[in-house]
This record gives structure tokens, C-alpha cells and sequence, in this order.
């Protein structure tokens, strides 16, 4: 099984930079696609950004041009600088990757959350 291990979250003022990151262990045939999910209170969770096996990123609409999504294959790690951040993207995120077994079944990962608040 996969584990996933997330860090970087915590308190910054609108405007500051946050980077998160997502190391991925266990038994790992190949992950197709990883990504940054998010839930903000009374909200319901949502896609952020995502990364796949080739390198093609894609990211919501929020956060397109303020949010990086960036992988290194070697250490299974994928990670989120976030700049211009703004209290609105206070919220719990969640670490996402889709791998292959070693028989070719898909199955999705998810880290913990980790905890990112935008307050002054």
C-alpha cells in the first residue's frame, strides 16, 4: 500500500508564500498523476492543481498563475508553491496520487491534510 506524508502547512499573512509537499512511499509500481486537493470550512472539497506522469500540469481556475505544482520522480514527491496567497485559500489540503500496481490496477492515495491558514 501507498503512504502519503505531507508538510509545509501552516499560518502566513495575505500576500506571503507557502510551499507544501507530498512524499509518497510504500509499494509503488507507477504513479500516473499526483495532485493538491483542498476543503475550506462548509465547503466541499476541491481540485487545486495536478501533475501527471509526463509532466502536464493543470490547476483551478483560482489559482492559475499564483500556484505552481512541481514533481520529482526520483523521490516520488510532489509539491505546491503557493504565492500571493490570499485568506481565501485558507483551507485543509490533501496530497493525491494515482499509481499502478504491479498488475496494472489504479488506486488513488490520499495524505492526512495539512492545514494552511491566510490571516492577518
Amino acid at each position: 500500500q501507498v503512504q502519503l506524508v505531507e508538510s509545509g502547512g501552516g499560518l502566513v499573512q495575505p500576500g506571503g508564500s507557502l510551499r507544501l509537499s507530498c512524499a509518497a512511499s510504500g509499494t509503488i509500481f507507477n504513479i500516473n498523476t499526483m495532485g493538491w486537493y483542498r476543503q475550506a470550512p462548509g465547503k466541499e472539497r476541491e481540485l487545486v492543481a495536478t501533475i501527471t506522469n509526463g509532466g502536464s500540469t493543470n490547476y483551478a481556475d483560482s489559482v492559475k498563475g499564483r500556484f505552481a505544482i512541481s514533481r520529482d520522480s526520483a523521490k516520488n514527491t510532489v509539491h505546491l508553491q503557493m504565492n500571493s496567497l490570499k485568506p481565501e485559500d485558507t483551507a485543509v489540503y490533501y496530497c493525491n496520487v494515482n499509481h499502478s500496481t504491479v498488475w496494472g490496477r489504479r488506486r488513488d492515495a490520499w495524505g492526512q491534510g495539512t492545514l494552511v491558514t491566510v490571516s492577518s
